[in-house]
């Protein structure tokens, strides 16, 4: 049996960072860490090929290749999928769908001639009994979760990894948590379930004989869902495997907020090479947290709990959120002050959207607020799915102003000087400058300091960085950030975006747009 193994194209988004990987010509930031499970649970004897299409074309002969071929699927990579889909089935090759995109909405998207859903430690196995005996059926879906423990290695083997900027591990699934905005509940449970410590280091031990050095990123929607299991077992393993390779490896990850509670937690953290965490903040004011179901931000100096983070050695990566109904006037400044204030160098601002399922979507449901369409995945794309209590003008022109705002060159490297001042460097190692390193820093300097406007303000944070080494990699680094940052935003039209008096005409606008890409 051959099988081919598609990741659709994610578009030039926030979190692509494609701007920011031309300058040490990187093709993607991460490889399709849950394609490359599947093939791991998939038989030994099938042959397998991945074409990862952020790096590489999918051509006729590949998919002419296949037996079956395998796609998995994020909202955010639903045009590709859909054109994936069509070559196919215009080729009669048989098309097997699943992830998060197909999951929640498995009737989006037709052609496909068998659905794979929910967690493929337990669908996939159902889906090749049947393949054995010749009897598959169209869907399998369950609504019981995968024993993390049971799941194997991804098969790193398939990837090209030198063409990515960072490789990923997964240790847990689902979140203690209960955003009502937020789906992962939904797909992944309350109940936070994990992979053992073994498993993990048996990862780490892969991807270090693959002599991949660098970041890894742990994809957990919240890695310190089992507290005492971090602390007991799994940091103290990290610590001692890092050590004994020479610390190759940084990582990152995704936290909630109360990790600024936990000192220990995050000393283990730092000493096992975390250097950043993304954290949804989402809000300033309390009102809207408590709207949400944010209780784990309430009550909170958040601009404190940040440079606490920081003095641990985290860099902190917030994530912030506008349209809730108690928003004011004024959450549009209150959120740069916090930002620039707190140092929070890659800060990423959406337009509050409702995904089926959640707890968001049942009450506007209720209210008459949904509109037709449903959430892009895209964080800077200026939509949203409901009608807001906000006047849709006032709510797109603060939007805009916010970006535009924090994403300038002026803001940008404002706040990297107050996040390199608060920075702990005690337990980051001095990682060899390379020709990446060497290559990067000379692009940034024609682009940046030269070609862009605002130009002085990229002068003026090399010179005071430029005292320390390890400060002028970072502040390079995250310089190179903000300009994908601002290309995002240009290409998205944010800033030329028509002002709309009513929410009919916004609709009306959204089909005009989407009949025009295809």
């Amino acid at each position: 049996m051959k099988i081919l193994l598609v990741n659709p194209e994610v578009p030039n988004t926030f979190w692509s960072l494609k701007n920011a990987l031309k300058f040490v010509s990187k093709k993607a930031l991460l490889p399709p860490l849950g394609l490359l499970t599947v093939a791991a649970i998939l038989p030994e004897s099938f042959e397998k090929k991945l074409i990862d299409m952020n790096i590489a074309p999918l051509r006729d002969c590949d998919i002419k290749w296949a037996d079956y071929v395998f796609i998995s699927t994020m909202m955010i990579q639903k045009d590709s999928a859909q054109i994936i889909i069509s070559r196919c089935n215009k080729l009669n090759v048989k098309v097997v769908a699943g992830g998060p995109l197909f999951t929640s909405f498995p009737d989006l998207i037709t052609g496909c001639s068998h659905l794979v859903l929910n967690e493929a430690e337990i669908t996939l196995p159902l889906f090749l009994e049947d393949l054995a005996s010749n009897s598959l059926k169209p869907v399998y879906r369950t609504n019981a979760k995968a024993n993390m423990k049971t799941s194997p290695a991804p098969s790193w083997d398939l990837a090209d990894i030198k063409k990515y900027g960072q490789l990923g591990l997964q240790f847990s699934r689902g979140c203690p948590f209960d955003c009502d905005f937020c789906d992962v509940t939904n797909i992944f449970g309350r109940r936070v379930r994990t992979k053992a410590t073994a498993q993990i280091i048996a990862e780490l031990e892969i991807i270090h004989k693959l002599k991949w050095r660098g970041e890894v990123f742990f994809v957990d929607d919240n890695f310190i869902g089992k507290r005492m299991k971090l602390k007991k077992e799994l940091l103290p393993a990290i610590i001692e495997w890092m050590d004994k390779r020479n610390r190759p490896f940084a990582f990152n990850t995704q936290t909630s907020i109360d990790l600024v509670d936990d000192e220990e937690l995050m000393t283990l953290m730092a000493r096992a090479g975390f250097d950043g965490v993304f954290i949804g903040l989402e809000s300033p004011d309390e009102s809207s947290l408590a709207e949400c179901n944010k209780k784990q931000n309430i009550g909170r100096d958040i601009v404190s709990a940040v440079k606490k983070i920081q003095q641990f050695g985290m860099q902190v990566h917030g994530g912030f959120i506008v349209g809730f109904d108690s928003d004011k006037p004024n959450v549009f400044e209150k959120i740069i002050n916090l930002i620039q204030d707190s140092g929070i160098v890659t800060a990423m601002i959406g337009l509050l959207n409702a995904p089926p399922g959640t707890r968001l979507y049942q009450k506007l449901l209720i209210q008459n607020r949904l509109k037709k369409n449903l959430p892009t995945g895209d964080n800077m794309d200026c939509t949203t799915n409901f009608v807001p209590k906000m006047g849709l003008n006032e709510l797109v022109s603060g939007y805009r102003k916010m970006l535009n705002t924090i994403y300038s060159q002026k803001y940008h490297c404002k706040r990297i000087k107050t996040f390199l001042r608060n920075y702990n460097f005690d337990y980051k190692p001095k990682f060899p400058i390379t020709w990446y390193d060497l290559m990067a820093f000379f692009k940034s300097i024609w682009r940046l300091g030269i070609v862009e406007k605002g130009k002085i303000h990229y002068w003026m944070l090399i010179i005071w960085s430029s005292k320390s080494l390890r400060r002028l990699t970072i502040a390079v680094r995250l310089s190179i950030f903000g300009f994908h940052f601002r290309q995002v935003l240009k290409n998205a039209n944010v800033r030329n975006q028509p002002v709309f008096t009513n929410i009919d005409e916004y609709d009306k606008s959204a089909d005009l747009r989407k009949d025009s890409s295809g």
